[in-house]
């Protein structure tokens, strides 16, 4: 799949703003606290996403923070190695690159955070002061970032302020072990203050208490768009009154993890190169699809051989289709 945004008066893609940190990845099999081998790799919502949009042929930024160490030059080796700008990432002198430690699993991935203190956690609304944000498409945020400290939820609070710049989406992302110490009442506000939401209705039931489409644009009655994920069965777009439901595709799944980003970049360029509702889920679908077969956060996409006859596939055969990892 590759994605045009239209018109020449967005030149500036899209800034995906938040953290990245270093990955420990078991590399053997076994319970975790065996293994003593471990594949070393990078995630973090945000530049999933921008690695995705790149990919797929947007212009994309990923802005954040990390530490003056080998962690933070690997982030930024492979962020900006797939395609992504990392020039306005700042290099922290003195606090670490966050780091997390995840076991591998088709069923789930258990996750451990050290990222406490870490280089982004310092971010805060300065860090607008040196974005320039003219012609930029779209600014994409998470509600990770809402957790990792009162300057960070400052920051979003005022990406999403009006006026803006830009439009801005806003992926809940919902991590329960973030908000231990936090009040996470504050992701319905910064929810709502968005264009575009996209959130799982499994996270939804958890953090709002209903995953229902309906319910869900009650509670969140002012984003343009709002963009409902119901795991493996599909997702809906809630836009201009009119409600979009399209099924997921059949994958057989290595590991979950990074999926969500996946969909959520897949499903934001096709919004912005400006195609329907159901052609955006589908490239959402797509995009997850080649995360799920995949280890790694941002897994390799899959060949146009297979997205393009799908993304236009008549209903049958969408609904037939049958994704496996080869080798």
């Amino acid at each position: 799949m590759r994605f045009e945004l239209p018109g020449v008066d967005r030149p500036g893609g899209v800034v995906c703003l938040g953290e990245t940190m270093a990955v420990l990845v078991p590399a053997e099999p076994g319970p975790v606290r065996a293994v003593g081998t471990w594949l070393r790799a990078i995630g973090g919502a945000e530049s999933n996403v921008a690695v995705h949009l790149a990919r797929l042929g947007v212009r994309s930024r990923w802005v954040g923070a990390v530490g003056d160490d080998a962690f933070g030059g690997a982030v930024l080796d492979a962020v900006g190695g797939a395609g992504v700008d990392v020039s306005a990432v700042r290099v922290d002198p003195e606090r670490p690159t966050g780091l997390y430690v995840k076991e591998a699993d088709a069923a789930g991935s258990p996750v451990r955070y050290y990222r406490r203190g870490s280089a982004a956690s310092a971010m805060g609304p300065e860090v607008l002061d040196r974005l320039d944000l003219a012609g930029v498409a779209l600014v994409h945020v998470t509600g990770i970032t809402a957790a990792l400290s009162d300057s960070c939820l400052a920051l979003l609070r005022a990406v999403l302020a009006r006026p803006r710049a830009a439009p801005v989406s806003f992926d809940l992302n919902w991590r329960p072990a973030l908000w231990r110490d936090r009040d996470p009442s504050v992701l319905r506000e910064l929810a709502n203050a968005a264009d575009v939401v996209l959130v799982g209705s499994d996270e939804a039931q958890a953090v709002w208490g209903t995953g229902d489409p309906d319910g869900l644009r009650e509670l969140l009655p002012d984003p343009a768009t709002l963009v409902v994920k119901h795991g493996a069965r599909g997702a809906t777009a809630v836009e201009g009154g009119a409600t979009t439901f399209q099924e997921g595709l059949r994958v057989d799944v290595v590991e979950p993890v990074g999926a969500g980003d996946a969909f959520a970049a897949g499903y934001l360029a096709a919004h912005l190169a400006g195609d329907e509702p159901a052609r955006r889920l589908r490239a959402g679908h797509l995009q997850a699809a080649a995360a799920l077969l995949t280890r790694e956060d941002v897994g390799e996409p899959l060949p146009a051989s297979v997205t393009a006859p799908l993304l236009d596939a008549d209903a049958p055969t969408w609904a037939a289709a049958h994704l496996r990892r080869r080798g």
